[in-house]
């Protein structure tokens, strides 16, 4: 008999205890709000409270997972619902940006609240530019005051570089841009970012984000003209924008322009079709005879493959610009112009290592095709060069100089015979 116990059978398996941290919390931004929003009350508008407040409450509140909600309150009192209004259910404070005196200082006051809460929380960077693209999409919802601490603030920050000039592309939206509010809007913002830095600023920070060329877009299609753009920025006191617009118009044109006449040589059409061509968009993009010589030129010389070697270099040239020199010779008509193409090709010849003892010939070519003219080229070899190659290419041009120094003074001798 067996007088050990049966053993009953047991469960097997494990079981786990699951941690706190493993759990994953319901997104709630209310009890965040009501956090945020007493202690904004109790701070009241006491700017260098508010930024210890927001600094030590990082360490208590989750602002990585509610930063929208963090930055709608500190903007607009509390969270903004869809187009920009507040949710009438939640609790707000009226210690926020849109309720803040509406000039500069104050808001200069408020960039640096926003600049020290980043600096102390990096990772809320992204999530603050994410916030100013979603306002400006709000824009209509806010009231003209709301939206005029917006665009200072928001100009500030630009200037001092805390954001990207690409949040701008919120302004370009079809709606804003109908309505009016973008220009309005641009007006104040840019105003404040030159009252911080410059146009320089402006201009540096609208490239780094190639956004230099669509300011136009803050105008409807109907309105989307230089003249317009130019005369609105003016008058509300912005001539240095105007300019910049107009600048950056006229270098997109002249970019389109050569690349056209880049084309236009590589199909082999016509120089007379050309010259009229170029002087019809010159007249319109209201260019001078210097800077379109100076194109010509550049699109002269892009059209041809370059031999290498510096002996065959030069007949390549001579005869290519034999070619071409009725093209040269229709925009050389005064005697800047003259002295631009000469400065041209100096540089060309000085940055184009194989054409260094071309330019001489070059030159005397041209005089011979009457585009450039004596007068010019002694006001070059005086006074009108540059420094680049300036010794070898003054050397290699001594000998014609004084042939055309000569020459003239015979000439005045004949004259003088003569009367």
């Amino acid at each position: 008999m067996n007088n050990q116990k049966q053993q009953k059978p047991t469960l097997t398996g494990q079981r786990f205890k699951t941690r706190k941290r493993d759990e994953k919390e319901r997104f709630d931004p209310t009890q965040f709000q009501e956090s945020i929003v007493q202690g904004l009350n109790q701070t009241g508008s006491d700017l260098e409270a508010v930024a210890k407040f927001l600094d030590a409450s990082g360490a208590k509140l989750d602002y990585r997972r509610y930063a929208e909600t963090l930055f709608d309150i500190l903007v607009a009192g509390g969270m903004l619902a869809p187009g920009g209004t507040l949710s009438d259910d939640l609790t707000r404070t009226e210690f926020c940006l849109f309720t803040a005196q509406e000039d500069l200082e104050t808001m200069q006051a408020y960039a640096q609240v926003f600049n020290k809460l980043i600096r102390r929380y990096k990772y809320l960077e992204k999530g603050f530019e994410e916030e100013i693209k979603k306002l400006l999409l709000f824009l209509k919802g806010f009231t003209e005051s709301e939206r005029n601490k917006l665009a200072m603030l928001t100009g500030i920050l630009l200037a001092n570089g805390h954001i990207s000039a690409s949040i701008l592309n919120s302004l370009f939206n079809e709606n804003l841009v109908k309505e009016g509010v973008s220009a309005a809007f641009a007006v104040k913002l840019f105003k404040s970012w030159i009252n911080e830095k410059d146009i320089n600023s402006v201009a540096g920070s609208l490239r780094k984000v190639g956004m230099d060329n669509r300011l136009m877009e803050l105008f409807p299609a109907n309105k989307r003209s230089c003249e317009h753009f130019s005369k609105y920025f003016t008058d509300a006191g912005l001539k240095e924008l105007s300019d910049f617009a107009r600048n950056q118009q006229s270098i997109g044109a002249r970019k389109e322009l050569q690349k056209e006449l880049q084309e236009q040589m590589a199909r082999g059409e016509p120089q007379k079709e050309i010259i009229t061509y170029t002087k019809e968009e010159m007249r319109k993009a209201n260019l001078s005879e210097q800077a379109m010589i100076s194109m010509i030129w550049t699109s002269v010389m892009s059209s041809v493959e370059w031999n290498k070697k510096e002996e065959l270099v030069t007949e390549q040239a001579i005869k290519h610009l034999k070619q071409y020199s009725p093209l040269l010779k229709a925009f050389t008509s005064q005697g800047l112009s003259e002295v631009s193409l000469l400065l041209k090709i100096q540089e060309y010849c000085y940055d184009n290592i194989h054409f260094m003892k071309a330019f001489q010939k070059i030159v005397v070519l041209l005089y011979k095709a009457d585009v450039l003219s004596e007068e010019a080229i002694l006001k070059w070899y005086t006074e009108g060069h540059v420094a680049k190659g300036k010794s070898v290419f003054l050397e290699q041009m001594k000998k014609f100089v004084e042939w055309l120094k000569n020459a003239e003074e015979e000439s005045e001798s004949d004259e003088e015979e003569a009367d």
